[in-house]
């Protein structure tokens, strides 16, 4: 399939000259920039700056398809390579979701089969997907046109409470691991094996997913973890007092620990609008810093959207909105991708770091928790 090209000046609109001033008049206020200006400058920015978009759900709603062409595109799901293209994804995390109450062996099992499918997937779309992990094939793959696929998050449940189902989990190519659900990872923090399995994560490059996680378990994995934390989809508490958003106690400490609040594009969680949403992206990088705030559009995953962010492709708007509110081009290329590329860099070398320090970990809960 051909790779689209962009001329984002041509779908700027020109602006008309402003009025000369009557001498002796008082100047009146500047004129705000004109919305397809804004449009347009969002266009380009993106082109050169993409967006690691931190959640999908495409695994799960592909399941039941019996028939779909995500490069040709696809009606019955919010994401295919028309859509990510326009709205200029470069990388996308593909969660593997299990169905609630999914324990043991058919979590294990379920999960996957999640991971096959997302790599038969990516295989069936050459000219669009390709398979990612680290930062320089993410790069590498996006400057090739085409967006990065990195699998994950999987739940907790899926490693059976097993180190060495974790690294199968990873050798398969998962990413990224979310800590709550499980008795060594709950509402009390992270259990003595919970920690192990932590350390055993940042050897391997597998990043810890806090989003849904208790107050203590976010602040353990903070101290412990070597490789910056993400939060993949939590927005604001403070603006949205949905279970999954932090509050200001655990943004700033989220700041501080240096890593990642990924922040959703869900009614639910962010609001109707799109300004509801740059009001939360405000928030988190007021309280974490303009290298700790990413996006996660958390499509097809049932979520309500808010209006003009109904899929992949509306980034532009968004970006747009941020522009309208002085956000700076440099804050802006941290938000889409250079945030998600400093936490794979640095996950990267503290996994080199920990396989030099120390062989695969061998213990077991039983060993640790008793």
């Amino acid at each position: 399939m051909a790779e689209l090209k962009y001329d984002a000046g041509a779908e700027g609109g020109a602006t008309d000259d402003l009025p000369a001033p009557v001498i002796g008049e008082h100047p009146g206020p500047a004129r705000e920039p004109a919305a397809a200006d804004l449009l347009a400058r969002a266009r380009a920015l993106l082109d050169a700056h993409p967006v690691a978009d931190g959640h999908s759900g495409l695994s799960r709603a592909l399941r039941p398809l019996s028939w779909f062409d995500l490069e040709l595109g696809e009606s019955a799901v919010d994401t295919d390579v028309p859509r990510l293209r326009e709205g200029r994804v470069g990388a996308l995390f593909w969660a593997l979701h299990l169905p609630d109450g999914m324990t043991g062996d058919r979590a294990v099992g379920a999960t996957l089969d999640q991971l096959d499918l997302v790599r038969t997937v990516v295989r069936a779309h050459p000219d669009g997907l390709r398979l990612a992990g680290a930062p320089g094939p993410v790069t590498d793959v996006r400057h090739s046109g085409r967006t990065a696929v990195l699998p994950g998050p999987a739940a907790a449940v899926a490693l059976g409470d097993s180190l060495g189902i974790l690294r199968c989990l990873h050798g398969l190519g998962l990413r990224a691991l979310t800590l709550t659900g499980v008795s060594w990872a709950g509402e009390t923090g992270l259990t003595r094996f919970g920690e192990e399995v932590l350390r055993e994560m940042n050897r391997l490059g597998v990043l810890a997913d806090l989003s849904g996680a208790g107050p203590d378990t976010v602040r353990r994995a903070c101290a412990v973890s070597k490789a910056p934390v993400l939060c993949t989809r939590s927005a604001a508490r403070a603006l949205r007092p949905h279970p999954a958003n932090l509050p200001d106690d655990l943004l700033t400490a989220l700041g501080a620990a240096k890593g990642l609040c990924m922040v959703p594009l869900t009614a639910e969680q962010t609001g109707p609008s799109v300004r509801d949403v740059a009001d939360h992206l405000d928030h988190v990088r007021a309280l974490a810093g303009a290298d700790c705030v990413g996006l996660s559009g958390t499509y097809d995953t049932g979520s309500a959207h808010p209006q003009d962010l109904a899929d992949v492709s509306g980034y532009p708007r968004l970006v747009a909105e941020l522009l309208r509110r002085d956000w700076s081009e440099t804050d802006i290329a941290q938000l889409t991708w250079g945030n998600v590329q400093r936490v794979l860099r640095e996950a990267d070398f503290a996994a080199r770091e920990a396989q030099r320090r120390r062989a695969p970990s061998t213990a077991t809960i039983t060993d640790l928790d008793g």
